[in-house]
């Protein structure tokens, strides 16, 4: 086996300058949960089909404190091929920390983004390589056919339709994590000190030359989705307040818009009042002021909160992520 650095140290990250220069042409970085059974199966395919671009490559995989063996897996592969590159959260952070963890220490001139489950396929990363040697720094896999279940399918398309509406930008929900990067992208992408991680949203923010190339989409490997309905809908709130402040001008709206219906609605009391309907005095009043004055309030209060929340996040500044133990890193 080549020599093999396993270190242990408990590492802040987040804030670190992004790394550059350091030799090898192409970082594949991919975040790992729940996968023992699929990790060395991950490695055998990227070292097979990358190695038909270069040889000088790293793979970065990050364990995102998965609960299973994957670590000892990834470490396995450390010992095996000082290529392949290891860090172990000290915690579960998502797969977007995860992603921004295994970016941290990429010294790749292309980066490459992928999913552990294999439905991203290894197999179309020379097909990105190429179209981006065509003089393209960002090659989106853009998965025309999806072999997800009909939930997931549906609730991403849901997701990304909301997204597009609220930060008036244009959502493709066939467009992933998976894709080629030049070092520029992701020396960029690490300059946004968003506590809030989405990996697609930020990659796309920043811009560059970008290029859209369908590719082939593989069932998983093995097992189902760590993605429930409560963390997706997380997820969603989450971003489409890092992301946008078109919720706080839409309560704005819906504030103006309860004030106009009590307006109509005091009319039609009026009315009602004259022609002797309603017997009982006051009872406009409080209906009025209940609707006016409770509508407007508790719609922007709670919006507001939300953001009052995020800020709070963000003035906290905590970490990103945290690496408890690493292999074949270099500091």
């Amino acid at each position: 086996p080549n020599n093999t650095n396993f270190n242990s140290p408990l590492e802040v990250g987040g804030s670190s300058v992004p790394l550059q220069g350091l030799g090898v042409h192409i970082s594949i970085v991919s975040p790992v949960y729940r996968a023992e059974n699929i990790v060395s199966e991950l490695v055998r395919q990227v070292k097979e089909h990358v190695s038909t671009i270069t040889d000088d490559f790293e793979i970065i995989l990050v364990n995102d404190a998965s609960p299973d063996n994957s670590w000892q897996k990834i470490t396995a592969e450390c010992a095996k091929d000082s290529r392949v590159k290891g860090i172990d959260l000290s915690r579960n952070f998502g797969q977007h920390y995860a992603i921004t963890a295994g970016l941290n220490y990429a010294t790749g001139e292309w980066v490459v983004v992928m999913d552990c489950d294999l439905q991203d396929r290894p197999d179309e990363i020379p097909n990105l390589y190429r179209k981006a040697m065509e003089g393209w720094d960002s090659v989106f896999a853009q998965r025309t056919v999806r072999n997800d279940t009909f939930f997931k399918r549906f609730f991403s398309k849901t997701f990304y339709a909301f997204f597009s509406y609220l930060t008036d930008t244009k959502q493709d929900p066939s467009v992933a994590n998976f894709g080629i990067y030049h070092r520029r992208v992701i020396d960029a992408m690490l300059t946004m000190r968003d506590q809030i991680r989405f990996f697609p949203t930020m990659v796309q923010w920043v811009g560059f030359r970008k290029y859209y190339l369908p590719v082939q989409h593989s069932e998983r490997f093995e097992g189902k989705t760590t993605y429930n309905f409560k963390s997706l809908i997380r997820l969603a709130i989450n971003n489409m307040i890092a992301f946008s402040d078109k919720p706080l001008r839409l309560t704005v709206k819906a504030g103006f818009t309860i004030a106009s219906l009590s307006v109509l609605v005091a009319l039609v009391y009026l009315v009602l009042y004259l022609t002797g309907a309603i017997q009982v005095l006051g009872f406009t009043t409080l209906v009025l002021s209940i609707w006016f004055l409770a509508g407007i309030v508790i719609s922007i209060l709670g919006v507001v909160g939300l953001y009052i929340g995020k800020v709070f996040e963000k003035v906290k500044d905590r970490p990103t992520f945290i690496i408890s133990e690493a292999c074949n890193l270099k500091k």
